[in-house]
Formats: C-alpha cells, sequence, structure tokens
C-alpha cells in the first residue's frame, strides 16, 4: 500500500455502514487558530450539559462544515457524537457518521484521502484577555454542536476512523501522521 493510500484508512463495519471517528475535539487554556482560549472549566461545564443529554438517550448531532445559524438543521447533519472524554487539557471524542446525504459526503472525503477537522460550535461571549488579541471566552459559553471542518480552529484538531468502533486505525504510525504529530508538539509547546 503506497503512503498515500495509507494516510486514511476506512474501516467499516461488516454491514458496511457504520463508521466511527475519534480524535482530538478541543483544548482547554490553549490560544486556538480564531485568537480564542476556551478555560478548561467551562469547557468541562459545556461538555457535562452534553453527556447529561447523551446520557438521557439523546441525539447530539453534527453538520458537515459549520453553518450560519445556531441550530442544528436535520437537513445537513452528518454525524453525530457517542461520547467524549478529558485526557488532560484535551477533550477527545468518538462521532458516528450517519448515512445521511451530508454523512456520506463526508464518508466519501475521508475514503479520497481528505483530511478533515472537528470544530466546536456553541453561543457565548468573549472579552480581550491583552494586546496580543487573544479573546476568552466566558462562563455563559454553551456548547451547540460539534462539525466537521477543513481547517480546525484547535491546532491537531483532525478525526481519525477507528476499525469497527474499537481500535484506533494506524494513520498516526505513517509518515503523514508522524509528521503531524511532531507539529502538534510543537504547536502545544
Amino acid at each position: 500500500m503506497s503512503p498515500e493510500q495509507s494516510k486514511i484508512q476506512i474501516m467499516e463495519a461488516n454491514d458496511g455502514k457504520d463508521l466511527f471517528m475519534q480524535g482530538l475535539f478541543i483544548q482547554g487554556d490553549v490560544k486556538n487558530q480564531n485568537g480564542r482560549v476556551y478555560p478548561k472549566d467551562e469547557i468541562q461545564r459545556a461538555v457535562e450539559n452534553v453527556t447529561e443529554r447523551l446520557n438521557k438517550g439523546e441525539t447530539v448531532m453534527g453538520e458537515l462544515d459549520h453553518p450560519e445559524s445556531s441550530v442544528v438543521n436535520l437537513a445537513n447533519v452528518s454525524h453525530n457524537i457517542t461520547s467524549m472524554k478529558w485526557n488532560g487539557d484535551d477533550l477527545v471524542g468518538t462521532v458516528e457518521v450517519l448515512n445521511t446525504p451530508s454523512g456520506n459526503i463526508l464518508k466519501e472525503l475521508f475514503k479520497g484521502g481528505i483530511k478533515l477537522g472537528i470544530s466546536s460550535r456553541g453561543m457565548g461571549s468573549v472579552e480581550s484577555m491583552n494586546e496580543n488579541g487573544a479573546q476568552e471566552v466566558q462562563d455563559d459559553f454553551e456548547l451547540i454542536a460539534f462539525d466537521f471542518v477543513s481547517n480546525p480552529s484547535t491546532h491537531g484538531a483532525f478525526m481519525y476512523p477507528m476499525n469497527e468502533g474499537v481500535e484506533n486505525v494506524a494513520v498516526r504510525d505513517t509518515k503523514y501522521g508522524k509528521v503531524e504529530a511532531v507539529i502538534n508538539d510543537i504547536l502545544r509547546g
């Protein structure tokens, strides 16, 4: 298999329908590419609210690309969030790509070797932190969704296919994955 072919390997369940992706969703206390800092305690509070919804059996969906609206448009849903957990200051999550028109586009993009990221969509106020233009997200932040995007604001927030929802695909063991890991380590300090 060539490096290009091994860059993204799609592993589907036996029925060919289920595709799970896993990766970094967001980082706490780090300035992102949009110049925002999400305090970890604010993200934790927002994530706890979403986790409560998941525990109640609700579905938490996302779209392919950030829409202008704060409302998840069912016609554009591509995936749902199945789990989230903290790894230090990093929120790592798993999504199930759905068999919707947008979900099928997402699957084809991954099959074509396109690397996509994930980005939080939320509402709330920000306050200027200092003279370098960084803005801190305030305690009124409400997490709405995590959407697939081409350029995530969180450094390294790219999603990787999972093997039937259990094992990580060895994308990080390719030369591309190793280079990305080194770059992310440098960016994180």
